[in-house]
């Protein structure tokens, strides 16, 4: 029997990379539908921490109270050099976490209007905290380096994907195949090092 991992999050889009990701560990990735674990867990909460590392926590905690299985939460954003790293922790509340991606998009490229190439240099962060059954916390952190596009292009992914240019690829995140995403993205280095940290203490 495969063990049950819950992912704190009421993101589908994110549940279905995550268990892509996971597919072929040992580890089931369930929703917190799944675990019995009502969204007012996690809306209850707030994300007041000073990193994605101490977000990611506060959020695995509070899903970790209302389930004896291990929990992982992640707390994702996008950084812009030329802006301060804005909007960084603030990625998903970024004019409001009612407003649509598409307007949070145009916001972005419309602030960076006459920014050359060079100076358009973001990364997108992603830290997972893991709370096991024992109390036990871990958490780890991966980023991936890209530039701010000129528009939204692709309708791959979700979020901030269609602007986020990589030049490697010549692509942005939102033009990538699945594999191709999961493969570099924040997401998955930073899931690859919690699975390996999770494997590491059995």
């Amino acid at each position: 029997m495969k063990e049950k991992i819950v992912f704190a999050t009421g993101n589908p889009g994110k549940i279905r990379e995550v268990r892509e990701m996971m597919a072929e560990t040992g580890m089931e990735v369930i929703s917190m539908t799944e675990a019995g674990i009502p969204p007012e867990a996690l809306c209850s909460v707030a994300e007041d921490g000073g990193s994605h590392e101490e977000n990611a926590l506060i959020k695995a905690r509070a899903a970790a109270a209302w389930t004896d299985a291990a929990v992982l939460a992640d707390d994702s954003g996008l950084e812009v050099d030329f802006l301060g790293k804005e909007p960084g922790i603030y990625s998903a509340r970024y004019l409001g976490e009612d407003t649509p991606y598409s307007v949070k998009n145009r916001s972005l490229i419309d602030r960076l209007r006459g920014v050359e190439e060079a100076e358009r240099t973001a990364r997108f962060v992603c830290a997972i905290a893991a709370v096991l059954p024992d109390g036990r916390e871990l958490t780890v952190r991966a980023t991936v380096e890209g530039r701010i596009a000129y528009e939204e292009k692709g309708g791959g992914g979700f979020g901030y994907d269609p602007i986020f240019f990589l030049p490697e690829f010549s692509r942005t995140m939102a033009e990538l195949t699945k594999g191709e995403k999961n493969r570099i993205s924040h997401r998955g280095k930073a899931l690859r090092r919690m699975k390996e940290e999770l494997q590491k203490i059995g």
